[in-house]
Formats: C-alpha cells, sequence, structure tokens
C-alpha cells in the first residue's frame, strides 16, 4: 500500500510564554511511522528555558534561528557542558544526554531548535518522547513523598515543597535578574559544528554548496548513528536526481526559500510532485530516487540519513553512474545509436551535483 509522502508542518504540542514545542506526527506524516523517525522543533521566547529533560531518541540538534545556550549532560558523567549556540549550529545528541535550552531574556529573536532522530528504540516510534525531570509532567510528581525523600535524603515536607515549587511544565521563562551558567568556550569541543561556517564539502557557483555532518567533522555522530547535511542551492539551480544506495532514509526539513520536488520508487513510477516551502518536512523512503528545483528565491534544507556516514549515487552531473558505464553498455539499455550516446555522455561534463540554469 502507498504511503503518503506530502511535506508537512508541525503542529503545537505544548507551550506558554518562554516559548513552544512543535511536532510532526505520524499520524499525519505516516512516513514518520514506516522509517522510525522523530521530528520536532523548540522555539523559546526572550528568556525562555526548555526545563532538564532527558529524550528516549538518539537525535541531530539544528539551531535554525538566534543563539543561546545548550546544557548537556553525557551519560555518566559529572559535570555538565555549557555550549554557546547560534544559527547554523548542529549537535548530535546520543542515547542518555540530558539537555537544557535557554533564550537569553535580552535576545531580540526566538530561539529555534530543529529536532531530528531516529525512534526505533523509543517509547513512540516515529515521535520522540521527552522526560521532564522537574514541573508539573516531572518524573518525581509521580512518586510518593517517602519514596523522593529517601531519594534526595530530604524530610517529606522538604520534598514535597521541592517536588512542587515549578508548576510549569517543559517550558518556562525568566527574568533579566534570574542567572544561569555562562556558556564555557572549551565545552564546544566535538559537541557542536557550525555549518555555515564550516569547511564546504561541495561548492559549485551558481549551482549550490554542501556542508556534510559525519563521524570526522562530529563525532558523536557515530555514537547517534546519523548522518546530515546541510544544503543551499540557488535560484532556478537544480539538485540532481540521487539516492542513498546504503538503504537509508532520508529526512528533509526545508529550512527557507522554497521550489519544487519529485521522487520516483524502484518500480520508475512518480510518488510524489508537489511544492515544497520554508518549515515544511519530508522524508524520501528507501531505494527512491529525488531531485528538487529551486524557485527564484533558492532554497535551503537541512536532511538526516539513517547511517552516520551515507553513500550516494547521482543519477546526474560528472559524478553520475553513467559517465562510469562503458558506451556500449549504454547504448544497449537505452537501446540506441552511437551518436544519441555520444550526445548524451557529452553533457554535464563539468557539473556535478547542482546544475545552475541555461
Amino acid at each position: 500500500m502507498a504511503v503518503d509522502l506530502t511535506p508537512r508542518q508541525p503542529t503545537k504540542a505544548y507551550g506558554g510564554d518562554g516559548g513552544s514545542y512543535y511536532e510532526w506526527s505520524p499520524a499525519e506524516l505516516p512516513m514518520l511511522g514506516v522509517a522510525s523517525i522523530g521530528a520536532a522543533k523548540l522555539s523559546l521566547a526572550a528568556g525562555g528555558m526548555s526545563l532538564p529533560s532527558y529524550s528516549d531518541s538518539a537525535k541531530v540538534a539544528y539551531v535554525l534561528q538566534g543563539k543561546g545556550t545548550c546544557g548537556i549532560v553525557l551519560p555518566e558523567a559529572s559535570k555538565e557542558k555549557v555550549v554557546a549556540v547560534k544559527e547554523g549550529d548542529a549537535l548530535a545528541l546520543p542515547f542518555g544526554v540530558l539537555t537544557w535550552w535557554h533564550n537569553t531574556p535580552e535576545s531580540a529573536t526566538e530561539l529555534v531548535i530543529l529536532f531530528l532522530g531516529d525512534t526505533s528504540k523509543g517509547h513512540k516510534p516515529g515521535q520522540f518522547t521527552n522526560f521532564q525531570l522537574t514541573g508539573s509532567s516531572g518524573i518525581f510528581t509521580g512518586f510518593s513523598t517517602e519514596f523522593v525523600g529517601r531519594a534526595w535524603d530530604l524530610k517529606e515536607v522538604d520534598a514535597a515543597k521541592l517536588v512542587s515549587t515549578q508548576p510549569a511544565s517543559g517550558i518556562v521563562k525568566h527574568t533579566a535578574g534570574q542567572k544561569l551558567p555562562e556558556p564555557v568556550p572549551a565545552d564546544r569541543k566535538d559537541m557542536a559544528l557550525n555549518c555555515l561556517e564550516a569547511k564546504l564539502d561541495v561548492d559549485i557557483p551558481n549551482g549550490g554548496r554542501v556542508v556534510v555532518l559525519n563521524t570526522v567533522n562530529l563525532p558523536l555522530v557515530q555514537e547517534v548513528g546519523l548522518g546530515a547535511d546541510l544544503v543551499r542551492i540557488d535560484a532556478h539551480s537544480m539538485c540532481s536526481p540521487g539516492f542513498s544506495c546504503d538503504s537509508a532514509y532520508q529526512v528533509t526539513y526545508i529550512v527557507r526559500g522554497s521550489g519544487r520536488v519529485q521522487v520516483v520508487g524502484p518500480d520508475g513510477k512518480r510518488v510524489l510532485e508537489t511544492r515544497i516551502e520554508g518549515g515544511s518536512l519530508f522524508i524520501v523512503p528507501r531505494f527512491h530516487v529525488v531531485s528538487k528545483i529551486a524557485d527564484a528565491s533558492g532554497m535551503e534544507w537541512f536532511s538526516i540519513i539513517t547511517t552516520p556516514n551515507p553513500i550516494f549515487s547521482h543519477l546526474a552531473g560528472k559524478t553520475s553512474v553513467w559517465k562510469a558505464i562503458s558506451p556500449e553498455v549504454l547504448e544497449a539499455a537505452f537501446n540506441t545509436t552511437p551518436e544519441m550516446e555520444k550526445l548524451f555522455r557529452s553533457k554535464r561534463l563539468d557539473s556535478e551535483i547542482f546544475f545552475a540554469p541555461n
């Protein structure tokens, strides 16, 4: 049975004065359940803080807008890392990591973070579950004061008071007088990579640019088990038809701009043809070929691939498999003449994966 691949926008799950948490649901985007992928977005207003929580899934976080602070406690660590984050930063967050996020009260913009990850071992496949440590839905609200008191070595009355002090759930808002830890520059090492400042893996004039996250430039990607990239293509440029040839799913969030996308299945049938715009997310199934063309504004997207070091095969351009196939095989495959084969092979000799408009 065919699965609906239509790109979707997220819906608000909860929030308040400090900000909101949005998520994509498998009910609206069925491929999330099929691929066991979670997708969510956190938006923090000035002074907003996402309270400390665990997640049931390994994930990649990407800062879409603003700047702020992320607190990270790695499994079995005795001290948190306090990392300054800004637009373009990508962070790999393995299983067992506790995080909190904060936007300064003086900020003129919201801090917006995208989360994409693998939910195959999660509480609900296709959707993240965050386990809050404090607040009205915090884990310790479910334990009796006897158990909490014994665990924290407090009198029951003090344990009850401490557990009930934070009435909010998930996201709170701080005032200018409340202080949080200052970011530590050394804590960024191996924790974050800014995709807007990193060395480009592909740079095609008037075509597009790519930065790939992998185990070399962001080592924790290995523990997360996901690869990721940031792609920016110029006005009316095309991204070559291609697919992940190592049986991975590709999850794509459109950061800004707009354009068109087509996806073709292994049976040669087009399974998706639609317009895509900033804020939308879609998933390309295994062994499906995808291609995109940007509108006049260009297009930028952030993707994860469900393997830490993905292998892509492109079907057009100088790195295309067609350039490697012998002329005789190409003639037989297309049932064409030597003249047509030569014409076909003579094209796209200088273009890689992005094609600028003629």
